[in-house]
């Protein structure tokens, strides 16, 4: 007699395995301890073999007579379903394996890992925020076009539309990656180029009239908060280097009695375009204004790491965006000057009106600077040549931020810049 969910419930554990026969080769076998096992019993090849398909209550009666029901299907198909389930087991861990997310995360270790911590934040954001959730679990190689398209236009309509090409862009080079490793047939995101509108290049505002650089250099010097971001406000015109790389300044790479602060940069890549090796840190010749900022920090901060540290914890670096929400509490909105904008403001006015070779000016923003011969300079130098040019910079926002008009053709200590003008390579 067939099986009831009655007689199932009613059946008690004996001293030895029994078994409850359904028909048609299922049986249920109940353990000694209380387990009750489905079993498909079955011959192939002339062979007798058995199947597991599962627990009652969690396989119900209706459910085993199905799966034994398939498993018979395939048996008149000439197929093994003890070995059919075997293989559909190992594409799903392969599946599970080859996962977008998976290769996604590979990659990101081995070409991302590397990079500026800031620049490691930013990549693995988009992914975990927008990409893994929607084909993070499918299988890389069966991900189509179109399920590519609704990841980056779900970013684009949020009026991202940098981030959506950024994204795809990312998405492409994870692609390559699959191909590269037999994970998948082809790059998809080639398919969608052209389909996100172009996205408006912005560039990281600035200001380089010299009149209006006083004027935010006086806002500066007025700004009343805590003496930590005080400090940091006004060293960042003097040295601009990279935000991050300001607010995590350490004490030990600062020298205050050569006047030199040994920078690792953010932006370390091993090698440039070029193949070339790149240097990781960078000197920076410290003016005398910079000095007094930091001996008169050194006395709050000097004790821990950190040249500016957190509010909240001094084994911790200022917030990223402290020196930024600082510009707007001084009424300097957004779109007139950031924290990185220094670095665009010095750029600017040490070519035009100081009239700098570019190389060295390029050296001081910790750019890799190759010669007309393809070779790469070490970060360290033109010291010298440096060291001058940046005390007259800081000399230079002194006159500013007290109103003076500055005249580079009518002054007479131009001849000291004679080694670092452009041209003079004597």
């Amino acid at each position: 007699m067939p099986l009831t969910d009655k007689a199932i419930q009613g059946a008690k554990p004996r001293e030895k395995a029994y078994r409850l026969y359904d028909g048609r080769g299922l049986y249920l076998e109940i353990s000694p301890l209380g387990g009750k096992w489905w079993r498909l019993k079955f011959r192939f090849d002339g062979k007798e073999k058995r199947l597991s398909l599962g627990v009652y209550p969690e396989v119900s009666l209706k459910k085993a007579r199905e799966n034994r029901d398939e498993c018979r299907g395939d048996l008149a198909k000439g197929v093994d379903p003890g070995e059919n389930r075997k293989a559909m087991k190992s594409a799903r861990t392969d599946r599970a394996a080859n996962s977008f997310e998976v290769v996604a995360r590979e990659w990101l270790g081995k070409f991302i890992d590397p990079m500026s911590e800031s620049h490691r934040k930013r990549v693995y954001a988009r992914f975990e925020n927008d990409v893994f959730p929607r084909i993070g679990g499918r299988p890389i190689a069966e991900i189509t076009p179109k399920e590519l398209l609704e990841v980056v236009r779900r970013i684009e309509k949020r009026e991202a539309p940098d981030t959506a090409h950024r994204t795809l862009g990312s998405c492409g080079q994870v692609f390559c990656y699959g191909v590269a490793t037999g994970r998948c047939e082809r790059d998809v995101s080639r398919d969608l180029r052209g389909a996100l509108a172009p996205a408006v290049e912005s560039h990281f505002s600035a200001v380089t009239d010299p009149s209006q650089v006083g004027r935010i250099m006086r806002a500066i010097d007025g700004y009343q908060g805590t003496l930590t971001v005080q400090c940091a406000l006004r060293l960042a015109p003097l040295v601009f280097v990279r935000p991050g790389e300001l607010r995590s300044a350490r004490w030990k790479d600062i020298d205050l009695d050569r006047a030199e602060w040994c920078l690792e940069l953010s932006k370390k890549k091993g090698s440039n375009q070029n193949g070339l090796p790149q240097d990781r840190f960078l000197i920076i010749p410290l003016s005398r204004q910079s000095i007094s900022i930091l001996m008169e920090l050194k006395s709050l901060t000097g004790g821990g790491e950190f040249v500016f540290p957190g509010a909240r914890s001094r084994q911790r670096p200022l917030s990223d965006n402290a020196v930024n929400a600082a510009l707007r509490r001084m009424d300097i909105p957004k779109e007139e000057m950031c924290g990185h904008g220094f670095r665009a403001t010095a750029r600017t006015i040490l070519a035009q009106e100081f009239h700098i070779r570019p190389d060295y000016i390029e050296h001081q923003l910790g750019h890799q600077v190759i010669d007309p011969n393809g070779r790469a300079y070490d970060r360290t130098t033109f010291l010298p040549e440096r060291q001058l040019m940046m005390q007259e910079w800081a000399d230079y926002l002194d006159n500013l931020k007290a109103g003076e008009e500055v005249r580079f053709n009518k002054r007479e200590r131009l001849t000291d810049l004679r080694t670092i003008m452009v041209g003079d390579f004597s």
